[in-house]
């Protein structure tokens, strides 16, 4: 294992602009649901027993990103590079989880989310990345840079098998530490993107709008009879099958607020795997304090406008009667 980067106000500038620079990337490409699979794959392979594995940027490696799981994998590889090259403080571990969290941050609350009201280092983690389910309008998702990079790559055969159903996925995601939520909440990042048979031997996109971060996956392809041209896998149909992962099916087909917080909590715990967080610079937390005053004094401003229209729209129409 490599040595971890200094997590300084320094790396989170650097962070901030690697941030604007992925945004940019996923948005001209329309990559994030590659983006996506790569941060997952990078990550997925932690194995909680022997401490090994995990999101640690290791899937750079040929040895790596040439197991069957990764095919295709590569391009998203390449494409990332020249951002490394700009920004080579940043290790890779945080990039590719970086570059994940992103593709989802002004989903459903906007320029400031609910998070951000409520604790100024959340908001300052969020700064530092969210970016390949912010694009495509999925929840926001708190990022802790900080990262070492490793160049030992685990066995292969760690990663879910799509042809397999219910106990090989608890045995996969148990042996990550994560649980029957984590399992069906992660799955619902089928939402983005397709399967390609030249990479997993499976044709088609799960949902309508392949680009769009949303609870349709739950909506169209588990609850519903099999829509024509779209994807079901095996892997997918066991969480209707199963009764325990069923009853979160249900939950996040029929409320997508619930699915957004359960997806971007297992997305977090994923992303920080055998990580353990550093503090982040004292600075940063001041600058979100800073954000925070502003946040609650332009709620403050809004409330006492409504009153004041209120007031005047309850005068007209008491002078009316």
């Amino acid at each position: 294992m490599e040595e971890g980067p200094v997590v300084d106000e320094e790396y989170m500038k650097e962070i901030e602009k690697a941030r604007r620079d992925l945004r940019a990337l996923i948005s001209s490409k329309s990559c994030a649901p590659i983006m996506l699979r790569l941060a997952w794959h990078d990550a997925g392979t932690y194995d909680a027993k022997t401490k090994t594995g995990g999101p640690n940027g290791s899937i750079r490696f040929e040895e790596e990103y040439s197991h069957s799981a990764n095919a295709g994998l590569k391009i998203a590889i390449d494409l990332l590079e020249p951002v490394k090259a700009k920004h080579p403080k940043i290790t890779y571990a945080d990039l590719y989880q970086v570059i994940t969290l992103y593709s989802a941050n002004l989903g459903h609350f906007g320029l400031f989310t609910a998070s951000a009201y409520y604790s100024p280092l959340r908001y300052c983690r969020q700064l530092a990345g969210v970016v390949a389910v912010e694009v495509t309008g999925g929840p926001t998702i708190d990022f802790v840079p900080g990262r070492k990079d490793s160049s030992r790559c685990p066995e292969e055969g760690r990663l879910p098998d799509a042809k397999q159903g219910a106990s090989h996925l608890r045995e996969v995601f148990y042996r990550m530490g994560l649980s029957d939520k984590d399992i069906v909440a992660l799955s619902g990042g089928h939402t983005l993107g397709r399967a390609h048979p030249e990479r997993s031997g499976f044709d088609g996109a799960w949902t309508k709008d392949p680009l769009k971060f949303d609870n349709s996956y739950f909506i169209r392809e588990l609850l519903k009879e099999e829509s024509e041209g779209l994807l079901k896998l095996p892997s997918d149909k066991a969480l209707v099958e199963d009764p325990v992962f069923r009853r979160y099916v249900e939950l996040y087909a029929k409320d997508e607020d619930v699915f957004f917080k359960d997806y971007a909590e297992s997305h977090k715990k994923l992303s920080e795997l055998g990580f353990t967080p550093p503090r982040i610079p004292s600075r940063c937390n001041s600058g979100a304090k800073s954000t925070m005053w502003m946040v609650q004094t332009a709620a403050r401003v809004a409330v006492a406008a409504a009153v004041l229209v209120l007031g005047y729209i309850y005068e007209v129409n008491r002078k009316k009667s």
